[in-house]
């Protein structure tokens, strides 16, 4: 049987079970199946539901489920539908009943759970599909997992529901390896880490949602900085940049202002002063201007600031660039989900003959860098609607795209699945979505045709024989964010960063304060060498010392004393392999510098 239908009865029985306990005054809501489990959004009025309740209602599922209680559909005319959610109170039912006969539904579909007695236990509206009977479902493969907030419909405007979350399996087997993953998952969340590591951190009085970096996390941004910028110069990059904030004329143009505003901020007045506006005074030239969701516009500017040349092309221009989107504070999750964020964005702009080369350099140049990151990928190809719909650009764009994207994908081994309705309406993609070491997938770097832009800014090239074309744009992304790709690093990693990107790659610890000075004498030279380095001067023994440096996941340890003083060495410890030795500082320089730049070339 399909596991979609029986998480969806798991979310029915849920309902069930807490009608059964918390009585008819609670209101229902919504209660589909997700990926892995199911959840139902529940009115529980003056009562307070928390994460300690999920053991009673669990317990009064499983009894459920035992019972063998028969789940048989029925179909009421909407009008009569209508009536009997009315007699009944159930508030949220009734305004999704009414909502469907406003778009023409003639029946609506119910299901009522009937014991072997006959009797109607529970009866709730529901589009469905459910098992047959509730022995279908193994009582041993499910388990409520975490109560959460959710707004009706989805808007803050409305009232605040109780969600309840569960997840479901065939089997017990099953459940017991979520279970594990569920664990392995929370012990590489990387807000715990990011804050055990002191990497970043938030502040309600600077905004929410935006991630300030610390002294390590700076580091670590910085090693992927690095090597990102001259991984962009091996491959022919010209760098821009661009502004935080732009004129509304130029999101009117680019289209944003109409189609992209519910990611946007709202306008800022910049034609008078803060003590101006503070006073009443209003702006006598008024300019409004609107922080940026994407670096876009700002690039095809640059590009129409003088005539362009076929023989130009490829022009390759990208940046690290800071963009800013609207997200709901319940929606914002640590670095993955934020207001601000440095993208890392680049636009190739060539010629129709070009496009095929520059894909295959573009996808080469992805697989190079999540190879270096030690991450895996699985890629999938965005197309338009087959049946049509209301995409930019015309046919034979769209024609020659998807089917370049379908040769380099192949070129390339790809094994990229289509996924048709899923391009935007302005132009075809490839995503690559990043699995990480537990096998979750994350979407990061993406490959995105525009045929929008082009025509919204009327950017145009001098061809071989003198006449004016559109150039074919091509969006890139090849890490999406620095945030949300740091929050996957931390992750897949749990903290225990290869050498070359670690925060602190080597700590020096002195067995006593008489080896203070060579400790920073050593220090002093590993940092002249590039190396990500500090001494430990706290207070405590040397053990105490060296599980501290462990904890911390810090690459190498470096013990010295009187006898690494006389014969300039340190004394070794590698976190990963635990082996321990003795070198001269300068070799054990060399021999880091060499694995630094053995990842990374």
């Amino acid at each position: 049987m399909n596991i979609e239908v029986k998480r969806h009865s798991l979310s029915h029985i849920l309902a069930q079970a807490v009608v059964s306990i918390y009585g008819d005054e609670v209101k229902l809501a919504i209660g589909p199946d997700i990926e892995h489990g199911f959840y139902y959004d529940i009115d529980f009025g003056e009562q307070k539901i928390s994460d300690e309740n999920l053991k009673e209602i669990e317990k009064k599922m499983k009894k459920i489920v035992k019972q063998n209680q028969l789940i048989e559909q029925y179909s009421l005319p909407v009008d009569e539908a209508i009536a009997k959610l009315k007699e009944k109170g159930d508030t949220y039912k009734l305004e999704m009943a009414e909502d469907l006969k406003e778009k023409g539904e003639t029946e609506l579909s119910f299901y009522k759970n009937v014991s072997q007695q006959w009797d109607i236990m529970f009866d709730d509206m529901c589009s469905g599909p459910h098992v047959e009977k509730t022995l279908d479902i193994d009582a041993k493969a499910f388990k409520l997992t975490k109560v959460a907030g959710a707004y009706w419909k989805w808007d803050e405007h409305n009232k605040m529901l109780t969600r309840i979350y569960g997840i479901g399996f065939n089997n017990k087997q099953e459940l017991d390896d979520h279970l594990t993953f569920l664990r392995e998952a929370k012990k590489r969340d990387h807000r715990l880490i990011g804050k055990k590591m002191e990497l970043f951190c938030f502040s309600d009085n600077v905004w929410l949602g935006l991630p300030m970096w610390q002294p390590m996390g700076w580091r670590l941004w910085r090693s992927i900085e690095d090597y990102w910028l001259a991984e962009h110069i091996k491959g022919g990059y010209e760098f821009v940049r661009t502004p935080h904030i732009g004129n509304q004329k130029l999101w009117e143009t680019s289209g944003h202002w109409g189609f992209y505003s519910d990611s946007m901020y709202p306008a800022m007045e910049v034609g008078q002063t803060l003590e101006d506006a503070q006073a009443g005074k209003k702006a006598k030239e008024p300019e409004q201007y609107l922080l940026k969701p994407m670096n876009c516009p700002f690039h095809v500017e640059i590009y129409n600031t003088r005539p362009r040349s076929y023989r130009e092309f490829p022009l390759k221009w990208a940046e690290l660039g800071t963009v800013y989107r609207y997200e709901k504070k319940w929606q914002l999750w640590g670095l993955s989900r934020v207001r601000g964020f440095t993208q890392d964005d680049a636009h190739i702009i060539c010629r129709q003959d070009q496009v095929k080369e520059e894909l295959l350099k573009v996808i080469d140049f992805v697989l190079n860098i999540l190879k270096t990151f030690g991450i895996g990928y699985q890629a999938y190809l965005s197309f338009r609607d087959p049946k049509g719909g209301k995409y930019v650009g015309d046919d034979a764009m769209w024609e020659t795209t998807q089917n370049i994207l379908k040769e380099v994908s192949e070129e390339r081994n790809l094994n990229a699945p289509i996924e048709e309705w899923e391009a935007a309406f302005y132009g075809a993609k490839i995503d690559f979505k990043l699995k990480d070491c537990i096998g979750r997938e994350h979407q990061c770097s993406t490959i995105q045709f525009d045929f929008n832009l082009p025509e919204r800014f009327d950017m145009t090239y001098t061809n071989a024989d003198g006449e004016e074309e559109r150039p074919y744009v091509i969006h890139r992304a090849l890490l999406g964010s620095f945030e949300r790709f740091i929050a996957v690093l931390i992750e897949h990693y749990a903290g225990i960063f290869p050498l070359w990107l670690a925060p602190r790659q080597v700590i020096l610890v002195p067995v006593s304060e008489k080896f203070d000075d060579y400790a920073k004498k050593v220090n002093s030279q590993l940092l002249a060498s590039g190396i990500r380095t500090e001494v430990d001067f706290t207070n405590g023994s040397l053990n105490k010392k060296v599980r501290n440096a462990e904890k911390a996941h810090i690459n190498y340890i470096l013990v010295v004393g009187e006898k690494e003083e006389k014969e300039n060495s340190v004394a070794v410890r590698n976190y990963k392999t635990k082996e321990q030795t003795e070198v001269s500082v300068d070799n054990f320089v060399d021999n880091v510098k060499k694995e630094i730049e053995d990842k990374v070339m």
